[in-house]
């Protein structure tokens, strides 16, 4: 097994590299289907139509990775960590490549299968959280998770200003809305080398567990039966659901109300990422050590709530960047407590299952979104804002009654459901 110190800087690098290769295709998914003068749909469909294509093709991308993360958190338990994240980039790669070529050919089908491909490939993100969690006592996982979170806010500081600009032909004429995907390819290669040649097993004992691509279902049966895991679920589930009308959307609502452009779009997240980067790689250290991941949802999940609210005072652009760092750091402090939490819930030997568990949960909750926001956006552009204060806020009733809950029961059963 690897040494802990060795692996942290090689996980979050790789983790880099894959979650910047996802952050650049962020700005292109919205204009590409608004752009009547991109002809990928035919010019007759109407707006609605439209968004409710786009809001079709983001959610089977949380489709297949509802299949992906159960699966290959199951197999990297039983196969080793390493082998099954080489595979899923793989496949990331090639679903990169179909993507471009279906832009480039005006073939909407192609857009689909590659997005399909890299969803059920983006489950190698339980594959990720279950090599930090081999390597981390239980108090630090906040902290190596809030690393991947830090990973992630880099991409996203990076991924979606650069995808706005390599889709930019007023920056390079040849430049074309393929040429983000491109690019994600040769950075999906780039991390296929590096997990061959850098990255060490972290997995100690393997585990010989039955494999199936229906696991997400009985993950999810699983999820909201089990006494000792539906409460947290349901939270994790609620929170994503909610964010992801946010993540999904919010570009719909920039390019209707403020005339965004895919470069706009991109430079707008990259602020995001920023910010994200610093709560997830800075802030979340020093939070962890005096408090407790409950703890730290208790307050950071309503304050993201009413944030997203106060994306719908700006009336001019420039003001949208005061309201920003409050969804990122409110959001950062929330998403690795969360996770956390689901791992301390776990013994040593399942970390890969039950984390699988949690994506299954995650990806469910980012499948239903844009097919609901793909209707709802098409009457009011604000609706998605609405919906994502609505649920993340409907995560905290739930975690506040558990709480209560635990603390009721504290003073006849010590053990509570939710581990301090």
């Amino acid at each position: 097994m690897a040494k802990p110190k060795s692996q942290l800087g090689i996980i979050f690098f790789t983790t880099f590299l894959d979650l910047l290769g996802v952050g650049i295709i962020i700005p292109i998914i919205a204009p590409l289907f608004l752009d009547v003068e991109h002809h990928l749909l035919p010019d007759h469909y109407s707006f609605q139509q439209r968004t409710m294509l786009m809001g079709v093709l983001i959610s089977s991308f949380s489709l297949m990775q509802f299949f992906g993360s159960s699966f290959l958190g199951a197999l990297s338990d039983k196969l080793g960590r390493k082998k099954v994240l080489f595979g899923s980039i793989i496949g990331t790669t090639l679903g990169y490549l179909i993507i471009g070529s279906g832009i480039e050919l005006g073939a909407t089908w192609m857009l689909f299968a590659g997005r399909m491909l890299n969803g059920f490939c983006a489950g190698n993100l339980a594959v990720i959280y279950s090599s930090l969690a081999d390597i981390s006592k239980p108090e630090e996982k906040s902290k190596n998770f809030g690393m991947v979170g830090a990973a992630f806010g880099i991409g996203f500081v990076i991924g979606p200003f650069l995808g706005g600009q390599l889709a930019n032909n007023e920056l390079v004429s040849w430049f074309t809305y393929a040429t983000p995907f491109w690019f994600s390819a040769i950075l999906a290669v780039i991390n296929l080398a590096l997990i061959q040649f850098k990255f060490r097993e972290t997995i100690g004992a393997k585990v010989n567990r039955s494999l199936n691509f229906t696991t997400g279902f009985r993950n999810i049966r699983t999820a909201f039966t089990n006494k000792s895991l539906r409460s947290i679920f349901a939270v994790s589930f609620l929170f994503i659901f909610g964010f992801t009308f946010f993540t999904q959307f919010i570009q719909v609502y920039l390019i209707e109300a403020f005339d965004y452009r895919e470069a706009d779009i991109g430079q707008l997240f990259g602020y995001m990422g920023i910010w994200i980067a610093l709560t997830q790689g800075i802030f979340i250290r020093p939070v962890s050590k005096r408090f407790t991941a409950p703890q730290v949802l208790r307050f950071s999940l309503p304050l993201l709530a009413m944030a997203m609210l106060l994306l719908l005072v700006p009336n001019v652009s420039w003001q949208l960047f005061l309201v920003l760092p409050f969804i990122s750091i409110f959001q950062g402090l929330s998403s690795p407590n969360i996770t956390a939490t689901v791992s301390n819930l776990a013994g040593p030997s399942i970390q890969g299952e039950i984390l699988g568990i949690n994506q299954s949960v995650n990806a469910v909750a980012q499948m239903l979104p844009p097919l609901i926001g793909g209707v709802i956006v098409g009457l009011d552009i604000r609706m998605p804002i609405y919906g994502a204060a609505l649920f993340i806020a409907a995560s905290w009733l739930v975690l506040s009654l558990v709480l209560r809950r635990q603390a009721s029961r504290a003073s006849h059963v010590p053990a509570p459901s939710i581990p301090d």
